[in-house]
């Protein structure tokens, strides 16, 4: 009989915080059994395995992060949007870094086209109407916007900016503002 009180989402929940505590790769059934006092069997009625497990948390990551985008999303546009967007990440970043790990989590096809992660590309598109770019250019946006955002915040949550002047916001801030600068005069196809 599972354990009273033990549920997928309770597990989930539980994951995420752990992996917040102690990092996303740390996160196993084993290692969420250990916090429930319970023997990992216990927990088997409810994940099927640490993989399972980590899925959950990525997808959990996945619409907590979609769910604060369009909240900050709501009423913006152009750089105002892409700020809020960007922010975001970064805010989400700095206070779940184990969830923020998880949702880079490679997804099976099926499972990310369910995920939040589907927001995410729309919010992102919707940004970029804001510059009118056309495709392809408006995917090579999305894929420069990702990897801007997420390497910065990588870099920063790593330490990498907290030995050097200037702050760390400062150079976010620039960065921002280059990245406007570049949407709103995208460079024409050579």
């Amino acid at each position: 009989m599972a354990r009273a009180g033990l549920t997928p989402e309770r597990l989930v929940r539980a994951g995420a915080e752990l992996a917040d505590e102690v990092g996303f790769d740390q996160v196993t059934v084993s290692a969420l059994a250990r916090r429930f006092d319970v023997k990992v069997a216990s927990l088997y009625s409810h994940v099927k395995s640490s993989q399972d497990l980590r899925t959950g948390i990525a997808l959990l990551a996945l619409e907590e992060m979609a769910d604060l985008a369009a909240e900050a999303l709501a009423g913006r546009a152009g750089k105002d949007a892409l700020l809020a967007f960007a922010d975001v990440y970064r805010d989400y970043a700095r206070a779940h870094p184990g969830r923020y790990a998880a949702a880079r989590l490679r997804l099976d096809a099926q499972t990310a086209a369910g995920s939040a992660g589907v927001r995410h590309a729309q919010m992102t598109r919707a940004i970029l109407r804001g510059y009118d770019l056309p495709e392809p250019d408006q995917t090579h946006a999305v894929r420069m916007l990702g990897s801007v955002f997420h390497g910065y915040v990588d870099l920063e949550l790593a330490g990498g900016f907290s030995h050097s002047a200037p702050d760390s916001q400062q150079s976010w801030a620039r960065i921002l503002d280059a990245l406007d600068a570049l949407l709103r005069n995208w460079p024409a196809p050579t």
